[in-house]
């Protein structure tokens, strides 16, 4: 008898991805096969995103496209919208099943009932673990690790934290066990995720410097011969709290990128307060220039909300003022609109021409920045980790840095040297040695 077979479409961060992952192991394991294209499919699974309102358009239509276009195809809706707006979902899609963030180990249930002209949803806040469980990983190089669930924040503007709940860190064995597993597996780069790694281990007394230090020792392991990197995923500032010198030590080892995602989101004091962010622009810049100092050359990446509701015109020109002195090499803009159930939502928005002026500005001056900040690699030497195939031809790497530069003529999970010969706002060009 064939299996039935089916298609998974992720929305969103990389969190997400690994939670389709553990979907996509959960059915596997059941007998039931994953796809890659949709026609061939007996049941789609839509893992949504909802922490901007782009992507909850994204996503909304996309449902709404599925059931028109594929009429006789079964949907069921997971991720993030799952419990942040029920009513919205079963609004546009009635007759569909669920499977909330913390369910994942229920998708093959969901997934047979639904086959069977049921309606299933698995909804609802646990505990369940998502480390050392079945995944099925989408690339064969790159293995993500979700080191906590939850968060600590009040972010005012955030709807996320409604989906994943209160803190759930795992232990650093059961995260240090499939990163081994990982690497025997043939992996060159381990992704750790959570909503806020900061926050890791603040409930079990755990703390994330020795976790990446316990990570980064595998490479003295005998049984695994493969160079590696590892990538420390967002860190809100408020929660590196007395860690901060630990941390650097811990970013300074040879095989933990050179990557720092630290948000900042205003460069105004009074709107970081609005924010419920619990952290000053002083805080912040003491965190980012002691990483700079201790390791020169390091990418900061950061995001920013234009145009929250109490954002003057003057608040703006300090974040604008902020951005221009530490110079992050990323830079993620939102352009702020409600969402749902988030406490700034009572406020009203700022007009829309000027919040597109803003962002507009915002835009050209992170351009500026980062092509600048790109700028000062040409003529350099870099050891560079072939990652990806480039959707233009070519191959990406990533320098030690986490910055993408293209190449060619490299085999993909190899380390090679290039030189940097050109550069844009988004990455550079190497030519291999």
């Amino acid at each position: 008898m064939e299996h039935s077979k089916v298609f998974i479409e992720t929305f969103g961060c990389t969190f997400n991805q690994a939670d389709s992952q553990i979907m996509a192991g959960n059915l596997i394991e059941n007998d039931f096969e994953i796809t890659n294209s949709i026609e061939k499919a007996d049941i789609v699974i839509v893992n949504t995103c909802y922490v901007k309102k782009p992507t909850e358009n994204k996503v909304t239509n996309r449902i709404q496209k599925l059931k028109i276009n594929y009429p006789n195809l079964k949907i069921i809706v997971s991720g993030c919208m799952v419990e942040i707006d029920p009513k919205k979902l079963d609004k546009i899609a009635p007759d569909t099943s669920w499977i909330g963030p913390h369910q994942l180990n229920k998708t093959t249930d969901v997934v047979k009932a639904t086959l069977n002209n049921e309606i299933a949803r698995e909804c609802g806040f646990s505990k369940n673990t998502k480390v050392g469980v079945a995944k099925l990983r989408f690339d064969d190089l790159i293995h993500i690790i979700q080191i906590c669930e939850g968060c600590l924040g009040v972010c005012s503007y955030c709807c996320t934290r409604f989906a994943r709940g209160t803190l759930n860190s795992y232990s650093i064995e059961s995260i240090k066990k499939e990163a081994k597993e990982a690497l025997l597996d043939g992996c060159v780069e381990i992704q750790l995720t959570a909503q806020d790694t900061a926050t890791y281990g603040y409930d079990t007394g755990e703390k994330l410097s020795n976790l990446i230090k316990e990570i980064a020792d595998l490479s003295n392991n005998p049984d695994i011969t493969n160079d590696f990197r590892v990538r420390i995923g967002m860190m809100h500032p408020n929660n590196i709290g007395d860690d901060l010198e630990n941390l650097i030590g811990a970013f300074k080892l040879p095989n933990i990128y050179k990557f720092l995602h630290i948000p900042i989101q205003s460069g105004s004091d009074k709107v970081l307060n609005d924010m419920k962010r619990g952290h000053t622009v002083e805080e912040y810049k003491k965190i980012v220039n002691r990483f700079k100092e201790e390791i020169p050359g390091i990418t900061i990446a950061t995001d920013v909300i234009v145009a929250y509701p109490t954002e003057t015109e003057e608040d703006f020109e300090k974040t604008v003022e902020l951005l221009k002195e530490i110079k992050p090499s990323l830079i993620h803009i939102s352009k702020y609109k409600h969402r749902e159930g988030a406490t700034s939502s009572v406020l009203e928005e700022i007009p829309y021409n000027v919040l597109k002026k803003r962002s507009k500005y915002l835009t050209d001056v992170k351009s500026e920045i980062t092509e600048e900040e790109n700028q000062e690699l040409i003529g350099s030497i870099q050891k560079v980790l072939v990652v990806e195939k480039g959707s233009k031809g070519g191959f990406i790497a990533k320098t030690d840095s986490y910055i993408p530069v293209v190449v060619h003529d490299v085999d993909i999970g190899t380390f090679v040297e290039v030189k940097i010969i050109e550069v844009t706002s988004t990455y550079l060009k190497g030519l291999v040695l």
